[in-house]
Order: C-alpha cells, then sequence, then structure tokens
C-alpha cells in the first residue's frame, strides 16, 4: 500500500510487530502510523477515526485483518472462554472497527471496506469448527454490507485465503499436533502474494476476492458436491486434530 502512495494506520496488539512492518516498508510517521491496539475493545475502536484524521487528515478505506485460529481441538474440547475469544477478535472485531469507520467512509467521495475472511468460512474444518463459523459470519457480513452500500461510494470485497505463509499460529497463542500446518500436505502461498492479491481485488472492486489455487479449487468443489468436499479436507487436516 505504502510503496503505491498509500498513507497508513496500522492496527495491532503487538507493537513490535507494527515497528517492524514500518521497518519493512521503509516508512516514517508521514507514512506510516503505528498503533497499539486491541480490537476487542470496543470504546477505543469507535474512538480510532478520531485518531487516523487528526494524523492523516481523511479515511478512505479498511482492512480488516485481524484473526485468530482456535486450539487444534474438537468442539466438545473446547472451553466457552477460546469460543468467545476467537469470535470477538474475528467478527466482533471486524464489526466494530467497520462501524467505527463507516460513517467517515460514507462522507468521502469513493471508499472502499475489504474484510477477510477466510477459506474456513466456506469450507468446514475439524478441528476449526469456531474459527470457520467466526469467518463464515464475517462472509455473511460482508456481503450483507456489499448489497446495502450499493447504491453509495463505499465499496465491499469480502477475501477468502487459502493457507498463507503468516504467523497466525504463534500470534494466536497456540501450537500445532506435528509441530507445522505443512504436516496436512498443504503449501502455503507467501504473504507478499496474497496481499498483491488482495490489494489488486481491492483496485478492481472485487465482490469475492480468492487467494491461493486452494481457496478457488475448494470453492468450487464446496459448490459442486458439499460433502465430499468436507470429507476430502477432513482426511487432509486429520493430522493436525490427532
Amino acid at each position: 500500500l505504502i510503496a503505491k502512495g498509500a498513507k497508513v494506520a496500522g492496527l495491532d496488539i503487538h507493537l513490535l510487530a507494527l515497528l517492524e512492518t514500518q521497518q519493512i516498508c521503509s516508512a516514517d510517521d508521514r507514512t506510516f502510523l503505528p498503533l497499539e491496539f486491541d480490537i476487542t475493545d470496543r470504546a477505543k475502536v469507535l474512538a480510532l477515526p478520531a485518531l487516523v484524521i487528526k494524523h492523516f487528515g481523511q479515511i478512505d478505506g479498511i482492512i480488516n485483518n485481524a484473526g485468530i485460529i482456535q486450539p487444534f481441538v474438537r468442539v466438545n474440547d473446547l472451553p466457552f472462554e477460546a469460543v468467545e475469544h476467537v469470535m470477538n477478535v474475528n467478527f466482533f472485531g471486524c464489526v466494530a472497527v467497520t462501524k467505527a469507520f463507516l460513517p467517515y467512509l460514507l462522507a468521502r467521495p469513493e471508499a472502499h471496506i475489504v474484510n477477510i475472511s477466510s477459506m474456513g468460512g466456506f469450507l468446514p474444518v475439524p478441528g476449526q469448527s469456531i474459527y470457520g463459523a467466526a469467518k463464515a459470519a464475517v462472509k455473511l457480513f460482508s456481503e450483507g454490507l456489499y448489497a446495502e452500500l450499493k447504491e453509495t461510494s463505499v465499496r465491499v470485497s469480502v477475501v477468502f485465503p487459502g493457507a498463507i505463509a503468516t504467523n497466525i499460529v504463534g500470534n494466536s497463542g497456540i501450537s500445532v499436533p506435528g509441530g507445522t500446518l505443512q504436516s496436512s500436505g498443504m503449501t502455503a502461498l507467501s504473504a507478499t502474494e496474497a496481499a498483491r492479491i488482495i490489494l489488486a481485488g481491492m483496485e478492481n472492486n472485487q465482490f469475492h476476492v480468492f487467494v491461493g489455487s486452494d481457496s478457488k479449487f475448494m470453492d468450487f468443489l464446496c459448490r459442486v458436491a458439499p460433502e465430499f468436499a468436507t470429507n476430502f479436507i477432513r482426511k487432509k487436516m486429520k493430522a493436525l486434530l490427532g
């Protein structure tokens, strides 16, 4: 985004990660504003637009990318605290940020909302049932928002990444049976390539943006043969669930 001339306010619960991003982008305070933030704190989220406007003067788009996965266990073994935490970050955080910024986006001549769902938002993954439910909620929320905003200047895209090489496992504070997600046999797309696809979708006002050949293939398979697709991914993920 910064390479394309944008000014970016980055939110992260980990300040060091923000500073690392700033360094990678060779950015200074004129182009990148690092904000250490917990998006589950609704009162603080509602105060965010004022902080960004004070620094940059305007807001033209948001990308709701914050997300965590759940421990790789069955629903029967997942405590309610973990269920609520995943929903608060992945769904309610997305809704809160969207609602906080939407009035300002509607005042712009052109604006965009990008919400990151997941391949798990349309494909049931055993051991990630609550994560999938949260991402499915993001999908439907985004599609409803798209319909509501169709006659306005605000565009909405919902993104479905497949396996991406990020540190989502470590950032979620969990461990994976067998050590890595690669034990499922999936090849992860680089984060850089994923970002390129997402930004291209944003620039082209795509409604659905599928990131990775796995996401595109499983979307097709889920629509053509949903039960087969469910059993296919169950076998793929069996080693991770234990």
